[in-house]
């Protein structure tokens, strides 16, 4: 083993610099950050290439603000470089704390380096994309050392986050029968038609030492794949699900005995009423190691809308106790996202993680709604803007019907008018409101 990862340090007992940044970041002690990587609760994703870089190290576990992911990258019809390093840059903009080269085009290894070249937060990657892209014409044809040369490979480019699908098992495959949409999951189905091609099991798992050893040389973070996530609300919490996720469980302490950072992929579709159970046994089965979730969504009927659908999930899941949330866009199961498809995903899950955060009681969490607030009552326009989670939309949204600069110190908006503002109308007598709140004893005259 190299030692050198942040895992094998914490339980070293070391406190390193990237752990200083993430308590600095988190408003917490940083022997804290060491002791939560050292369970394993907390993961600092930090390609040894890219810490030396441009990455600024952030955790994601129990102790930590909810994190979003944006996935970005290139397809085989559309795309490319300077289009998906402009999505990064957006993302990284309007809040994204980790981003995902989902890239399956031409030049993957261009697009990949010029993305981590590019990106203060940690990027994350799925390697079999590249076998099939760039190693063989048919996953049939991959071998095992496909796989090990291209996680090799992208971990000396700088990724810090790789998803490795090794939980999905030859002996799951028959659970998968009955489901409303069978195996959604792109690596994983792949993996699926290599296992029922040879009928052997998935070489992820059986080489799955010889991939750690790997990983732990650059410091990547293993993200377990969840091959079997429910693609709709049908499939949630099936046998399959649940007989991989007892699979990553034991994946997870297989990582943790090389000093592997871990955390663990979770679904998918689930509907509102199933989440928490997600989340328990999640949390459970893995030994508390932290919990990354696609939304989930929680209805299957919103195509254009999948932002909506799976932030209501997300935010219900974060609530829960998932760590980080993978951002779904308009375009889910439609097409490849623009940039104004990765705003608007980016947003929406900015949204959902501070909600989170919000009813979890975090330090601080409120501040800034309680200072959007009282610029809204004291009709400081120019500072609810500053405040906003989109800024340059509030404006715009604000002067579509309003441009004139006297109106951004004006008591109302295009939605009332002067003569109808509630808090134009409070703010008249808010004094005299003081005044009777003394009288009844509900005010000291200190207040």
């Amino acid at each position: 083993m190299s030692g050198i990862t942040q895992r094998h340090q914490a339980l070293a007992g070391v406190v390193t610099p990237a752990m200083e940044v993430v308590a600095g970041r988190e408003a917490i002690a940083p022997e804290l950050v060491r002791n939560e990587v050292a369970a394993g609760r907390l993961v600092i994703p930090a390609n040894v290439h890219h810490l030396a870089g441009r990455l600024q190290p952030m955790g994601i576990g129990a102790v930590a603000t909810v994190k979003i992911n944006a996935n970005i990258g290139t397809s085989a019809v559309t795309s490319s470089l300077d289009e998906e390093v402009g999505k990064l840059e957006l993302a990284v903009r309007y809040g994204a704390d980790t981003v995902m080269d989902l890239s399956t085009g031409k030049d993957l290894d261009a697009v990949r380096a010029a993305i981590i070249a590019a990106s203060t937060v940690p990027v994350g990657t799925v390697p079999i994309y590249q076998v099939v892209t760039d190693r063989v014409e048919d996953i049939a044809d991959a071998t095992p050392q496909h796989f090990l040369d291209v996680i090799e490979h992208q971990a000396k480019q700088g990724v810090d986050y790789m998803t490795i699908h090794a939980g999905i098992l030859l002996e799951h495959l028959p659970l998968v029968y009955g489901r409303v949409t069978g195996i959604v999951s792109r690596g994983g189905s792949l993996h699926a038609v290599w296992m029922m091609k040879h009928r052997q099991q998935n070489p992820l798992y059986t080489h799955y030492d010889e991939i750690c050893e790997i990983l732990a040389a650059y410091d990547v973070t293993i993200s377990l794949g969840d091959s079997l996530r429910p693609g709709s609300l049908h499939d949630a919490s099936d046998k399959a699900q649940f007989a991989e996720l007892e699979t990553l469980g034991e994946l997870t302490q297989r990582a943790w005995a090389h000093g592997v950072q871990v955390m663990v992929e979770g679904p998918g579709h689930i509907p509102m009423d199933q989440i928490e159970l997600q989340v328990r046994k999640q949390k459970a089965i893995c030994h508390g190691a932290p919990f990354y979730t696609l939304g989930p969504l929680v209805v299957d009927i919103a195509p254009g809308y999948d932002h909506i659908s799976s932030a209501i999930g997300a935010a219900m899941i974060g609530w829960y106790g998932a760590d980080m949330l993978c951002y779904v866009t308009p375009k889910e199961h439609l097409g490849l996202p623009n940039a104004e498809d990765v705003r608007q995903g980016v947003i929406a899950y900015k949204i959902a993680a501070h909600a989170a955060d919000v009813a979890r009681g975090r330090a601080g969490a409120r501040d800034r709604d309680d200072a959007l607030s009282r610029a809204r009552y004291r009709f400081d326009w120019n500072e609810q803007f500053r405040l906003a989670l989109d800024p340059e939309r509030a404006r715009e949204y604000h002067d579509d019907a309003l441009p004139a600069e006297y109106f951004k110190s004006a008591e109302f908006c295009a939605m009332c008018g002067p003569k109808f503002c509630s808090m134009h109308h409070s703010r008249t007598i808010d004094e005299q409101i003081a005044a009777m709140a003394r009288e009844a004893g509900v005010l000291t005259a200190g207040d």
